[in-house]
């Protein structure tokens, strides 16, 4: 059975979340605070966990950080806030995806369906790897990417873009030939999701080399193509 970790304050909205996973057959644990959360996906080592953005004691951006130095699980964050930049930022520090209040069932649903559809990251890495040229190496399977032997913060839904976009170097991806490939056709809202991810993976490639090279190339009107540095 899969478990899911939700992590909710206001007890009306993890009641709603409980409901809706409950129904599909999930095993479902709740938490309402940060510091309770992480202690409960520590000891259960859950599949998928809904983090609500405001806690009580932590800010939901900290408890994704913490948990991900022990946690390979989806993180799936829950907020009522819209601006670009706060849902970016979780992108960065590791979530998968999210969903903005309100929401349905229908869609909490879909959404985990979505997540537990792709490969889960492993202990250890697989020899196979890809190589994308310039000093960035690959290991889909573990959901690892390296820059001239240095591990990037990478969460599994940014390798598994980089991966499908090395794969043909130079190939202009639309959107919707992204969300097949690295969300296998899974529910997403819309194409901002695919614009975000991108924008974290950018980000954290130009942190990492200092060339300045831009390895995510945006062509106006058509969508993204992986330049080798």
């Amino acid at each position: 059975m899969r478990r899911i970790v939700v992590v909710e304050d206001d007890p009306d909205i993890s009641d709603l979340l409980a409901f809706a996973l409950e129904s599909e057959g999930y095993e479902v644990l709740t938490a309402d605070t940060g510091e309770s959360a992480l202690a409960l996906i520590h000891e259960q080592r859950p599949d998928v966990v809904t983090l609500d953005l405001t806690l009580p004691d932590l800010d939901g951006t900290e408890v994704c950080r913490r948990l991900r130095a022990f946690s390979s699980a989806y993180v799936m964050m829950i907020t009522g806030r819209s601006e670009e930049a706060d849902r970016l930022v979780g992108l960065e520090i590791g979530a998968d995806d999210y969903l903005a209040k309100p929401f349905s069932a229908r869609e909490v649903r879909a959404r985990v369906a979505a997540l537990l559809r792709r490969p889960r990251a492993v202990e250890r890495p697989e020899r196979l790897t890809v190589d994308a040229g310039g000093g960035l190496v690959l290991v889909p399977v573990a959901h690892v990417a390296v820059l001239d032997g240095v591990p990037l913060p990478m969460t599994p839904v940014e390798v598994d873009l980089l991966c499908a976009l090395a794969a043909e170097p130079e190939r202009v991806w639309d959107r919707a030939e992204l969300v097949a490939q690295v969300w296998q056709g899974g529910f997403i809202e819309s194409d901002y999701l695919v614009d975000l991810t991108v924008a974290s993976a950018r980000r954290k490639l130009r942190k990492a080399d200092p060339s300045g090279h831009e390895w995510i190339r945006t062509v106006e009107g058509a969508g993204y193509a992986f330049a080798a540095r």
